[in-house]
């Protein structure tokens, strides 16, 4: 009598556009950013606002990024890093900007950047600069953990034995209402497949007309359809594909097996019914 266990893990993943549409803002993209002067910033009055005097009053840049600071204003301002009480830092300094003028700047360096207006000096900003690689693992952490609310395993173990000349297969299943298929060939010929299968407890057994031999063994293919109650189709779970393969001898012993790990890409929220997954 031979054991074999197999468990498989399947992840759902969302497709790009459902990633895109479901994303947060915190995960936009940063590669670019625009800060504008506020309308009537040249007056005091707009440090007292959400918006700030400069919009967005604090942006955020990837490293190697472009910031375009941009006059929206009616009077000339100007874009310099530091504070009004330390005074510039010499990041940056777009000088006196004109209405309707902009200055780009790149960063170099991680951090955070205070700005302001030399010629007003109530108006202040901050630009914080990122790691690239910072937002996309904030985003991967995301899907990761969208994705494993939705993995689930199988795990089947199989168990063969001659009887009553030919081969007896027993299914033991790590969870119930285990709806499955199962198909074992010998020489390239059928010889056990029933589908639709569903096993309301933890295991099932099947019996095979056939006989293994070292030369000639069976080869046994477990294929699950999802978990649920028969009839309930839109509301089964879990996996769905092929869990486990054995080559099976039942006078000698399983003397190969194979275990295969199938991963489905599925949209969310769609339960799958295709029984044609392909393998890793």
């Amino acid at each position: 009598m031979n054991n074999i266990t197999v468990t498989s893990f399947f992840v759902l993943f969302a497709i790009a556009a459902s990633i895109v549409a479901m994303t947060p803002a915190a995960f936009a993209d940063h590669s670019e950013v625009t800060i504008e002067t506020a309308i009537g910033s040249g007056t005091p009055g707009c440090e007292d606002t959400p918006e700030g005097c400069y919009i967005p009053s604090t942006a955020i840049v990837d490293v190697g990024g472009k910031v375009i600071m941009s006059n929206t204003d009616n009077a000339a301002h100007t874009f310099t890093s530091g504070t009004p009480s330390d005074g510039p830092t010499g990041e940056f300094d777009t000088g006196l900007l004109m209405v309707g003028s902009s200055f780009e700047w790149s960063p170099d360096t991680v951090g955070e950047v205070p700005y302001f207006c030399m010629v007003h000096p109530w108006m202040i900003g901050l630009i914080v600069v990122q790691e690239v690689e910072a937002e996309e693992a904030m985003e991967k952490a995301h899907d990761d953990a969208e994705s494993h609310d939705d993995a689930e395993g199988l795990v089947v173990t199989i168990t063969d034995s001659q009887v009553l000349g030919g081969t007896q297969v027993e299914l033991e299943f790590s969870e119930l209402h285990v709806n499955y298929d199962i198909t074992a060939t010998q020489d390239g010929e059928i010889v056990l497949q029933e589908t639709g299968q569903h096993s309301m407890e933890l295991t099932a057994t099947h019996q095979i007309d056939a006989v293994g031999s070292d030369e000639n063994p069976i080869d046994v293919e477990i294929v699950s359809l999802g978990i649920g109650a028969p009839g309930a189709e839109a509301d089964w779970t879990g996996p769905t594909g092929t869990v486990a393969t054995s080559q099976v001898v039942p006078e000698f012993g399983t003397i190969a097996m194979m275990i295969l790990a199938v991963a489905i890409v599925s949209v969310v929220a769609v339960t799958t019914k295709s029984r044609v997954i392909p393998r890793f």
